[in-house]
């Protein structure tokens, strides 16, 4: 494990919740292990502060438990709590992509460009700068709608979403896929075509359902 330069983190502390949170929601940690604070610290070569503030943070979103004196626990997610996820992923992001397409784009240039660093991320086989600018793509997407809380939803449902499976051979191809899907979703935005924006951002997102329960069974 090493700290992640060049996608978008500010600082330490940032690098180690993007790093931390890649490797639960793919399940390279698996559900259970424990996160000590000194242990991760000296594995990133950093020190105590930033990794206790990261797995703080994280525990605050969902995916650990902080165990006293013991250290962070991954928790697992439930085959329920997954399709109630998927379910309301699909619903506001939909609703999202159509309102973008009605209204049009205010800034197509700047969606572009953080498509490229997806897909950048895709060539390079870098999945925590992957789970990184895919989120904060979809992040921009959204927030063109001029929504805040319409944005600060969509963005808690992602992240409390675990990608189990992504980092399969089957999760790669996906990813590659996701890709294209996101420049095809910001030129049908642009176009105002609605129904077709609808059925892309309801495929993109439900295409990863299966991967994820397959993986997810593994655990049960």
């Amino acid at each position: 494990m090493e700290l992640l330069q060049g996608v978008g983190a500010g600082n330490l502390r940032e690098q180690v919740v993007a790093l931390v949170r890649a490797d639960i929601v793919s399940g390279r940690t698996a559900p259970g292990a424990v996160y000590s604070v000194p242990g991760l610290a000296t594995e990133l070569g950093v020190s105590t502060t930033p990794v206790r503030e990261a797995l703080l943070e994280l525990s605050r979103s969902g995916l650990l438990v902080a165990m006293r004196n013991r250290g962070f626990r991954v928790e697992l997610l439930s085959r329920e709590a997954l399709d109630s996820l998927f379910t309301m992923r699909d619903l506001l992001e939909r609703f999202a992509l159509e309102t973008l397409a009605r209204q049009g784009l205010r800034d197509r240039d700047t969606l572009m460009a953080l498509a490229d660093e997806v897909s950048n991320a895709v060539a390079a086989d870098n999945l925590p700068k992957y789970i990184t600018s895919d989120r904060t793509f979809h992040e921009a997407l959204v927030g063109q709608v001029g929504n805040p809380f319409l944005t600060k939803m969509v963005m808690q449902l992602r992240d409390d979403m675990r990608l189990y499976g992504i980092d399969s051979s089957e999760g790669r191809r996906r990813q590659k896929e996701s890709v294209k899907e996101h420049y095809q979703m910001v030129n049908l935005a642009d176009q105002g075509n609605v129904k077709e924006a609808s059925d892309l951002i309801s495929r993109h997102i439900l295409s990863w359902k299966p991967l994820f329960e397959a993986a997810l069974a593994q655990y049960s």
